[in-house]
């Protein structure tokens, strides 16, 4: 007898529909055919524990599953359901009629429960394209897979319970989530907040402009500065996710298997801060079944590198195709995958190894040329791709002490959307553009024209500070977004000289 169910197989952030089909006749054993991995042929004795678990009997004759279209590799222990109930009703030992109504996944224990998997947002999503009636998944997967609208997502515990609820002796209702309703009462949920950061007044407008503008930053501070503190709270005044957004941002994290059982969707921005001894792979993604690295779960949100000259020198120089095209593009033999990479990218650093070149307290204690050696472990390519300097100096204690309150990220993140809101509509025919960090060379010298007085000023500080060459585009391009922040159309000789402040490192003699 032959019985027909169906699964899915992610690739990138995609899922494809996969046919399982379950054949049973004269012979011995079980073949799994159709490109399986290890996990996928040793779901053989998984399934025939469960099976037995479950009160029915695995056939001593030959079965034949396969996995259909057979070019695409299959993955993961995720088939372990669909081929379980599959050979249960094929071979007679159950009505299971309605298998083919549904898109069937989960991992069974050796007793018959059921396991979370990953990747449950985008095969819901693909379920509902290919209009099935509903999924049949890990109860634990369902608060994720019912973000999707008229599907029936049944969650069960074991493979009893969905064996008894095709059969039709069990009813489980399907659930159902109310997205828009979640998305928008948990959109301004961050633990952290600008409020409760005492004194640091020009980093945090720093941190403003780069918000309203999308630009890159990297901060440049001694230990316990607060620049950590500082980017952590960069999420929360970023302009709310849009549904779109958050959906993609989910898919993102979903195939990862970075969602928790109680998070269906993803409303606040990311904020990822790996580690400086991240392998290349883990940083922009990739491995021979390639999964998002961490750029990748950063998109629509925030990649904070603490201590970036202590990063290895190639995965820094991974990230800088991925900076430029927003996308990580992995290629193997056979078949390429694209993750979506559009993030924010923070970055600090100590000016010096000892941390304290600079400081108005602390003598620095490196060699001669230190300095500028630890500052050359940046490349150019990747130094270029940062739009702001910023430099940090430690609070002293009056401003710890003091009382006043600090102004709070609801507050500047009103002018980071106005200043959003602006750009939204500069850039309306230039789909692909959505603020001023993201502006073209040729499109930088159209938009942001300058007043006589103005061209002299950053004539003047090119020469007399000796910025790089580099350095004119993005002081044009910051200064625009200042001048979108004060609500003028015009970039004025103050926004063109706040912006000029912060090219510290293209200054020649920043380093001695």
């Amino acid at each position: 007898m032959l019985a027909k169910t169906y699964g899915s197989a992610v690739q990138g952030v995609d899922a494809t529909i996969i046919t399982v089909e379950v054949s049973e006749g004269q012979g011995q054993n079980l073949f799994i055919v159709g490109l399986p991995d290890g996990a996928v042929k040793e779901s053989a004795h998984r399934v025939e524990s469960a099976i037995k678990q479950a009160g029915y009997f695995f056939p001593r004759t030959k079965v034949v599953v396969n996995l259909a279209p057979a070019d695409i590799r299959k993955e993961g222990s995720a088939y372990d359901l669909p081929i379980a109930l599959g050979i249960i009703h094929a071979s007679g030992q159950a009505n299971l009629a309605p298998l083919e109504e549904y898109v069937i996944m989960g991992e069974l224990a050796l007793d018959g429960a059921l396991r979370p998997i990953k990747g449950v947002l985008p095969i819901a999503i693909e379920a509902r394209r290919k209009n099935f009636k509903g999924f049949i998944l890990p109860v634990e997967n369902t608060a994720e897979a019912s973000i999707v609208n008229n599907l029936d997502v049944i969650g069960v515990k074991n493979i009893q319970e969905a064996i008894n609820f095709l059969k039709g002796t069990l009813a489980i209702a399907p659930t159902v989530t109310d997205t828009r309703d979640i998305f928008f009462n948990s959109q301004n949920d961050y633990d952290a907040d600008f409020s409760h950061v005492q004194g640091q007044e020009n980093i945090k407008r720093a941190l403003e402009i780069a918000a309203a503008g999308g630009h890159n930053a990297i901060m440049i501070g001694p230990p316990g500065a607060g620049k950590t503190m500082l980017a952590k709270r960069l999420p929360s005044i970023l302009p709310p996710l849009t549904l779109h957004e958050a959906l993609e941002t989910t898919k993102i994290h979903s195939v990862a298997g970075k969602l928790g059982s109680k998070t269906g969707l993803i409303s606040t921005r990311p904020y990822r801060s790996p580690h400086h001894t991240i392998s290349d792979a883990a940083l922009v993604g990739g491995g021979s079944n390639p999964q998002p690295g961490e750029i990748s779960l950063a998109h629509n949100g925030v990649l904070f590198l603490d201590e970036l000259p202590e990063f290895k020198k190639t995965a820094l120089e991974v990230m800088r195709q991925p900076l430029e095209e927003r996308k990580v593009s992995i290629s193997r033999a056979r078949w390429a995958v694209e993750f979506p990479s559009n993030f924010m990218l923070i970055a600090s650093m100590n000016p010096c190894p000892c941390g304290y070149y600079n400081h108005p307290d602390k003598d620095c204690s490196c060699a001669p040329g230190t300095v500028q050696k630890y500052l050359n472990k940046i490349s150019g390519p990747l130094l270029d791709r940062i739009d702001l300097h910023v430099e940090v100096t430690p609070v002293n204690f009056e401003q710890l002490s003091s009382n006043r309150k600090s102004e709070s990220s609801a507050e500047i993140r009103e002018r980071v959307i106005k200043a959003r809101g602006i750009q939204t509509e500069r850039f309306k025919a230039y789909p692909e553009i959505h603020s001023n960090a993201m502006m073209p060379s040729q499109m930088v010298k159209e938009i942001c024209q300058l007043e006589p007085v103005g061209i002299l000023l950053l004539k003047k500080a090119m020469e007399r500070l000796q910025l790089s060459a580099r350095a004119y585009d993005r002081i044009l391009r910051v200064s625009r977004t200042i001048a979108d922040l004060a609500g003028t159309p015009e970039i004025r000789t103050e926004h063109l000289a706040e912006a000029i402040q912060y090219r510290s490192l293209d200054r020649e003699n920043w380093a001695g």
